[in-house]
C-alpha cells in the first residue's frame, strides 16, 4: 500500500537561508519546523526533503558538501526522534560553469522531477500528499506532481509570478501552522469521502 508523504523545500522552510554555510552548529532550524516535523511524523506522514542545489552546477561547493549536510541535517532530526524518509536534490543548472551539470533536467524544481522520483521509489500515494515551501517554483513543482501545496508566507518569494499551477492550496507562517492546516484538511477531506458510505450503511 503506498504511503501519504509531506515534500519539504530545504532552504528557507526548514532550515536558515544560509547559502554555503551549512556545517554543525551553522545549520540552523527555523522556528516551528521540529515541532511541524514531529507533528506530521506521529500522524503517519512520510518526510521527504527535496531540494535545488545549483551551487553544485556553479562551482560553489560540491556534492559531498550537500551529502555532509544531509548527514548533519539528518543528525539533528534523530535527536527530536524524527525520521527523515528520503533526501532528494537536484544539481543541476542549465547556466552552471561546471560542465557536468551544466544541463537542462526533469529534476529542477519548478519541474516535478525529485517527487516522482520519491514516490516510485518510496511508494508514495502523490494524490495523498503536500508540497511545503517558501516560493512559487515549489508550489509548481508540487503541484504537477498531483500534490496539495502549501506556501509559508515568511518573505521568500519576491517575485510573485503566478499561473493557473502556482496557486497554493494553503498558507501557512512557518511549518507548525503547515502541520496543523494539513492534518485538519485531511481529516476534512476524509469525512467527506466517508460520509455518502456512511449514509448507505444507515
Amino acid at each position: 500500500m503506498n504511503s501519504k508523504a509531506v515534500f519539504f523545500d530545504k532552504d528557507g522552510t526548514l532550515i536558515e537561508n544560509r547559502p554555503f554555510d551549512w556545517g554543525g552548529d551553522n545549520l540552523r532550524m527555523l522556528p516551528g519546523s521540529v515541532e511541524g516535523l514531529r507533528l506530521l511524523h506521529h500522524a503517519g506522514y512520510a518526510l521527504i526533503i527535496v531540494t535545488n542545489q545549483d551551487g553544485i552546477a556553479h562551482g560553489c561547493f560540491t556534492e559531498e558538501a550537500i551529502t555532509n549536510m544531509e548527514i548533519t541535517l539528518r543528525i539533528r532530526l534523530a535527536t527530536a526522534e524524527i525520521p527523515l524518509s528520503g533526501f532528494y536534490y537536484c544539481p543541476h543548472d542549465s547556466q552552471g560553469t561546471v560542465l557536468r551539470y551544466a544541463t537542462h533536467c526533469a529534476c529542477r524544481k519548478p519541474k516535478p522531477g525529485m517527487l516522482m522520483q520519491a514516490a516510485c521509489e518510496l511508494r508514495i500515494d502523490l494524490a495523498q500528499s503536500w508540497m511545503v515551501c517558501d516560493i512559487l517554483h515549489d508550489v509548481e513543482a508540487g503541484r504537477w506532481a498531483g500534490c496539495q501545496t502549501v506556501l509559508l508566507t515568511n518573505g521568500n518569494e519576491t517575485e510573485w509570478e503566478m499561473s493557473a499551477m502556482r496557486w497554493p492550496d494553503l498558507l501557512a507562517d512557518n511549518v507548525l501552522e503547515a502541520a496543523h492546516l494539513i492534518m485538519a484538511t485531511d481529516q476534512r477531506q476524509a469525512s467527506k469521502s466517508r460520509r455518502p458510505f456512511e449514509n448507505e450503511a444507515e
